[in-house]
């Protein structure tokens, strides 16, 4: 509550202003915005109002929303994904052009409340670019540079020599080139890409470079509307070099300089360390040293460790157990006869994961003169054990079959140094564990006998994943065994959709709680908590505001271990992450686990041009009479309000106006679904109906996706015409204007209807005379287009835009497919004619034939 208060306090405050300018060129520009308020469920909006898309770039808790998003932007901006935690709401702009000039508002909503946080006023300048290239005569060719990052329409580029008369180099107009007016030195030396349009990248290629093309060449790119953008690029053409005879010895020493390090490649490859990986916990482990040289009898062999301490030592035609250190004391052996046979290999016996490292094995004469080095090295897999949370049990193994004492401890612990159990003189020591594990674990009977000291810890969760070593001791507290496991306790997840009654996040357990324990559930997300048991009894008041008479835990759930939570009415804004966590008297730690929950957000898909479709929201929960109920679309405009027992229709925003419609007494039946009338493919998006007391505190809320199918529209080529559908509600406002146009970047106006008549100054010439709208179409709501005549040309996407005041009210967009029609000869000679749907070029290639 006090984060939405201080959201709404601070609506008065002034908004930011800041003015930014950039060289056209740079690879990314920052627009500045921070708050340091940030609402609960917000959305952040970036928007250019001087565009008929306004939308820049949306970024909510759920990520960037860009379906709304103008497509001049698309794939150019970005936003921190921590954003709305950390109040840094600052746009990257990538590829900055000279239309991108203008002004950026950054605005937040939330619960309804806009506010505008900084203006960014944005000045994109033309750069003038100078690069400088130098090639050889002879070469093949030299590319002569020229970049814009972004091709925003109808393009002019001319690369001239103002040193030459005629001055062009080369030209080209939008997709072909224009050498009418080409210098005559250049023809046919000179060439630019075919996709330049597309990729931005105008740069030249001239073949056959000469002396006398060295100068200043100019690239200048011209685009409707907007300054024109140059580059000059100084080419020099040196004369052929020649190689001196000084290069001959650089060469030489480069070559001897490859020799010696292929050399010493090949040498770390021979002499790599080779390396023995075994199993944690196994009984015993070969360290290998074989060797063919003839050793003398008086021969010396030592085994030292990466810590340098001696292993094994044999000398004198005996192992010497005096010099080793006590650490391998009756754990190493090695092979009769090693000097004669020449094998030198050591068997570690009982290898723990602490005793990985290179080991060296080092021959020496009587006078210490050494014959023979090799090293090994040891290393351990570490068993993995991976369970579900829910698993009433899992084992963690550890066996062996060297012979245990009666007086053998066995110790399990953590890497965090917590004893999980202790096992010692015939019987387990409880009040040595740590007591998050009291009456958690059992070993198995007769463990000294059997060697298996596997432990089994009872009802896991996530909180216990880590890793366990199992240590064995004997009396002198010698390690006899240590073993590692990795414990993985997956995080349980449950699944529900949206709309359901309640779903319940598991956590069961047997480990004795004290009565005064406390017991907290948390969202982890955002810290806020969900319920918390204390003292006997719960405290709501402790809770978030959010998740008041949601929420319900079982009775004596200190005395059964149920400590699940139900959570009542849950929607797509409860998928999150919650943490359980019990806590002793004193505030320690006794148990924690994680709990995933996902809540599917409803989905409906309809076709274009239905009359109606609905979104589904129906609660058994009891509604006060005075809550107000609001559905909202995700670029946060009101499309339904219910307040105080009636519609409140004036603040609907306009392009849901006479389009919506709720059930009577929707407070009482607790259907608070909503039927949107004449749905397009301008209304996919989602929806959100949030239901808040008079208070303003969020009693439920509830997500719906709505998929309107493209209409598709498909004719024959030949035909007389063809309707392009939109139909919407009647009486639409006489100040509307209706445009319909291709649905492309700068796509080429179709007709326009304005002030109760057609503008056909406004056509393209390409459908002068061919389009036609229905009279009285504002109160009838029929705002279809007819087109007379079409043809394969006409094939592709077109949108129809309602307007107001330069403002998009509604859009439909119609997929126009024109099935053309080719003309083959069949084996008798006569011509007829068939339609085709697909590139007509391979069946003119059957008439060929």
């Amino acid at each position: 509550m006090k984060t939405l208060v201080v959201f709404l306090l601070l609506m008065n405050v002034s908004q930011h202003a800041s003015a930014l300018e950039v060289y056209e060129g740079v690879e990314s520009v920052l627009l500045l915005c921070k708050d340091t308020s940030v609402p609960v469920d917000p959305t952040l909006l970036w928007t250019r109002h001087d565009l008929s898309l306004p939308v820049v770039h949306q970024h909510s808790l759920t990520g960037d929303e860009l379906r709304d998003q103008n497509q001049r932007y698309r794939r150019r901006t970005s936003m921190k994904t921590d954003s709305l935690r950390t109040g840094d709401f600052s746009l990257t702009l990538r590829n900055p052009i000279t239309s991108d000039s203008g002004t950026y508002i950054c605005t937040i909503t939330a619960f309804g409340n806009e506010r505008t946080l900084t203006e960014v006023e944005l000045q994109v300048k033309v750069s003038h670019q100078v690069f400088t290239v130098e090639v050889y005569e002879g070469a093949e060719s030299v590319l002569l540079p020229c970049h814009i990052p972004f091709v925003s329409g109808p393009t002019t580029v001319m690369w001239s020599r103002y040193d030459l008369n005629p001055p062009t180099v080369h030209q080209r107009q939008q997709e072909e080139d224009e050498l009418t007016d080409q210098n005559q030195r250049y023809r046919d030396r000179t060439s630019m890409k075919t996709d330049a349009l597309q990729t931005g990248d105008f740069s030249l290629t001239l073949r056959k470079p000469h002396i006398f093309d060295s100068s200043n060449y100019t690239c200048t790119i011209r685009v409707t509307g907007e300054e024109p953008r140059l580059t000059d690029v100084q080419l020099q053409v040196k004369e052929p070099y020649t190689f001196p005879a000084e290069a001959s010895v650089i060469l030489a020493v480069l070559a001897v300089a490859a020799i010696v390090g292929l050399g010493v490649y090949l040498w770390k490859l021979f002499y790599r360390v080779p390396q023995v990986e075994v199993n944690s916990g196994v009984e015993s482990v070969q360290l290998a040293c074989k060797t063919t040289l003839h050793l003398p009898e008086d021969a010396k062999v030592e085994w030292m460790d990466s810590n340098f301490e001696k292993v094994h030592v044999y000398k004198n035609g005996s192992d010497q157990p005096e010099e080793q250190h006590q650490a391998y004391r009756d754990r190493t052996k090695m092979n009769e006869d090693l000097l004669k046979t020449g094998d030198l290999s050591l068997t570690l016996k009982h290898p723990t994961d602490g005793e990985a490292g290179k080991y060296t094995c080092t021959v020496y004469n009587k006078e210490r003169k050494i014959l023979l080095k090799k090293r090994v090295e040891l290393q351990f897999k570490v068993p993995q054990v991976e369970v579900d949370s829910e698993v009433k049990s899992v084992q963690l193994p550890c066996k062996t079959t060297i012979h245990l004492p009666r007086d053998t401890k066995v110790e399990w612990m953590v890497k965090s140094s917590k004893k999980v159990h202790v096992y010692q003189n015939s019987s387990d020591w409880p009040e040595d564990q740590d007591q998050s594990y009291r009456g958690r674990t059992e070993l198995r009977r007769n463990l000294l006998k059997t060697g298996d000291l596997s432990l089994t810890l009872k009802y896991p969760t996530d909180w216990d994943t880590d890793t366990y070593t199992c240590t064995v001791y004997n009396n002198r507290k010698k390690i006899l065994i240590k073993k590692e496991v990795v414990l993985k306790v997956k995080v349980p997840q449950v699944e529900v959709d949206s709309g359901v009654e309640s779903v319940q996040l598991p956590f069961n357990t047997t480990l004795h709680l004290p009565e005064d324990a406390k017991v907290e559930w948390m969202e982890s997300k955002y810290d806020l908590k969900v319920h918390v048991y204390k003292n006997g009894s719960d405290q709501p008041e402790k809770q978030h505001q959010r998740y008041r008479g949601r929420t319900k835990m079982n009775e004596d759930l200190l005395k059964t271990g149920d400590l699940s939570l139900t959570l009542k009415y849950p929607t797509d804004w409860d998928t999150r992450t919650y943490t359980c966590t019990v806590y002793s008297r004193e505030g320690n730690i006794l148990l924690k686990r994680k709990v995933e929950l996902k809540v599917r957000v409803p989905q409906v898909e309809v076709d274009s041009g239905v009359e109606s479709v609905q979104l589904p929201f129906n609660t058994t929960l009891h509604l006060p009479e005075d809550a107000k109920v609001e559905w909202k679309d995700k670029g946060s405009r009101m499309v339904y309000f219910h307040q105080n027992g009636s519609d409140q229709l004036e603040e609907q925003h306009q392009a849901f106006r006479d389009r919506t419609k709720m059930n009577e007494d929707l407070l009482k039946t607790g259907d608070l679904s909503l039927t949107l009338k004449y749905p397009t493919d301008g209304d996919t998006r989602t929806y959100t109906c949030t239901v808040y007391s008079r208070e303003g505190n969020i009693l439920l809320k509830r997500k719906v996706e709505l998929k309107v199918r493209v209409c598709q529209v498909e004719v024959e080529e030949g035909a007389e015409s063809v309707q392009l559908p939109f139909r919407t509600t009647q009486n639409l406002p006489e100040d509307a204007k209706v445009k319909w146009r291709e649905n492309k970047f700068l796509g080429n106006i179709l007709h326009v209807y304005k002030n109760g008549s057609d503008q056909p100054d406004k056509q393209h010439q390409v459908y002068r005379d061919r389009t036609k709208m229905n009279e009285d179409l504002l109160k009838t709501g029929d705002l279809s287009l007819t087109l007379k005549y079409p043809t394969e040309r006409d094939s592709g996407r077109y949108r129809c835009l309602f307007l107001r005041k330069a403002d998009i009210i509604r859009w439909n967009t119609v997929l126009l497919k024109v099935k053309g029609r080719v003309q083959v000869q069949d084996q008798t000679g006569d011509t007829r004619n068939r339609s085709s749907s697909i590139d007509p070029t391979p069946l003119m290639a059957d008439q060929s034939v």
